[in-house]
């Protein structure tokens, strides 16, 4: 089946051809880590494996990267501001190393409970500065940078297609300070971007650095730290090569950090740096962004604390195609775990037994991933073949090789009640003696009993099953 992308690259559906039939290669750009994710982080996180998971349901051998920034990314994505790892460091009163371990445990905590793939490859920015420090120097060599005594600075101006991904006009480009809060005055033009930051001016008293054959008068050795940008186009070269088949990351990217990726990117390596630009849109919240302040920048923490389970959460993120706003409510998160609640309680209905693949509904299934991975589309069949009228087991046969996209977990449904602990055993048990003896009080109140504990209580004709809300 051809499977058809929205490539911002060109601002349309086109048919996904890979440079390789053996080998698809996508770069994600993965969190900052300086500060727990939010749910927004987490439905790109989200997006991003729904994505990985079609591809290989589709046919396609996949090899992927997914990056940690733990330097060089400062307040604002334009390169202004304080280091955000430093800023966290400084914060929390722990070296910039312990900060980056505790915020990357914290997110593969979360992509796990959200039942994430893991990708091919994790890098993390500090220890690829070396392949860093090399493109730099290319940059330089070829005439692409220039150094300042406080950084070194791609020059926009040298590349011809230089906002072809967002399809502004320079002038309108979002720009870029490279220095801080306050303007390199040795800077060529206001929207050049740094590749390299010298120990110098507002960056002086950086806590990461290294050596670098750079020369500024203001510091020795060259010290100093990469630009934020430079970053993915090194990590994804070291692994991927020089042309990509697929680069996905947040709408919000678009007109700086990937812009800038492209413009260094194909100066260095003299090809096409990605085929397929992909982006996923916001995650609002009550119809707005998220905001600290307000009280409405959620984590995952915030979620389960609440009683849901992380997997409600995605069920919900699933409901959106990945190019779609969504809007975060308690509502919808409401709304989400009724609708998640329901399809396993079919599920369960449906016994045990795996028949055959029905390879209409499966046809079904993959032409809405073949179209640009249309998640709303794929509930629809899910919801369809449990209406239809295949026998019980075809349905969960469906079901279980649709959850090889999906990623709800619709296996495990099938052995909750083995992992139930010994008391709700015990009252499950009782229940289904009082409903042989068709003692409907007791069977009553031994149902609230169970439902009092946080459990689902179902009536089949297999007897009483019993799962966690």
């Amino acid at each position: 089946m051809e499977l058809k992308v929205y490539n911002t690259l060109g601002k349309k559906n086109q048919l996904f051809l890979p440079l390789s039939k053996d080998r698809v290669t996508m770069y994600y750009c993965g969190p900052t880590v300086y500060w727990t994710q939010h749910i927004g982080n987490l439905r790109g996180a989200t997006c991003v494996d729904v994505i990985v998971r079609s591809i290989g349901y589709l046919g396609y051998q996949l090899e992927w990267v997914r990056n940690y920034t733990d330097v060089g990314h400062l307040t604002s994505d334009g390169d202004t501001g304080e280091d955000k790892m430093s800023k966290a460091a400084l914060r929390e009163k722990l070296e910039p190393l312990a900060i980056a371990n505790k915020y990357i445990e914290l997110y593969e905590q979360d992509t796990a409970a959200l039942n994430l793939l893991e990708p091919t490859h994790k890098t993390r920015a500090t220890e690829f500065i070396g392949e860093m420090i090399e493109m730099v120097q290319v940059l330089l060599d070829k005439g692409y940078a220039y150094v300042t005594p406080q950084a070194i600075y791609f020059d926009v101006t040298k590349v011809d297609n230089y906002t072809q991904l967002s399809g502004q006009k320079l002038d309108q480009n979002r720009q870029g300070e490279g220095s801080g809060s306050v303007s390199d005055a040795d800077k060529h033009n206001a929207a050049d971007f740094a590749v390299w930051f010298f120990r110098a001016g507002v960056h002086e008293k950086a806590i990461q650095f290294w050596p670098s054959p750079f020369n500024s008068p203001l510091v020795k050795n060259g010290e100093g730290f990469p630009g934020w940008h430079i970053e993915c186009s090194a990590m994804s070269k070291k692994y991927l090569g020089s042309t990509l088949d697929i680069h996905m990351g947040g709408i919000e990217h678009v007109s700086v950090h990937h812009t800038n990726e492209i413009a260094q990117s194909e100066a260095v390596n003299g090809v096409k740096y990605v085929n397929y630009w992909l982006h996923n849109e916001h995650l609002l919240v009550n119809g707005g962004k998220m905001s600290k302040s307000a009280g409405t920048s959620f984590c995952l923490a915030d979620i389960t604390a609440k009683g849901y389970s992380p997997l409600v959460l995605r069920y919900l993120f699933l409901q959106a195609h990945y190019r779609s706003k969504l809007n975060f409510t308690w509502e919808a998160l409401e709304a989400a775990k009724s609708g998640l609640d329901s399809i396993y309680r079919q599920i369960k209905a449906l016994g045990e037994a795996v028949g055959l693949i029905d390879l209409d509904f499966q046809e079904e299934f993959s032409a809405c991933l073949a179209d640009d991975f249309n998640t709303p589309k794929a509930l629809s069949v899910l919801q369809s073949v449990l209406k239809s009228d295949l026998m019980d087991q075809d349905k969960l046969a469906l079901i279980l090789d649709f959850d090889r996209v999906l990623g709800l977990d619709f296996e495990k449904i099938l052995s909750l009640d083995e992992q139930l602990p010994p008391e709700i055993l015990v009252l499950r048990k009782k229940r289904d003696e009082a409903r042989l003896k068709k003692d409907w009080s007791a069977s009553d109140s031994l149902r609230q009993q169970i439902e009092e504990q946080g459990y689902v209580v179902e009536d089949t004709k297999a007897g009483t099953k019993v799962y966690k809300k």
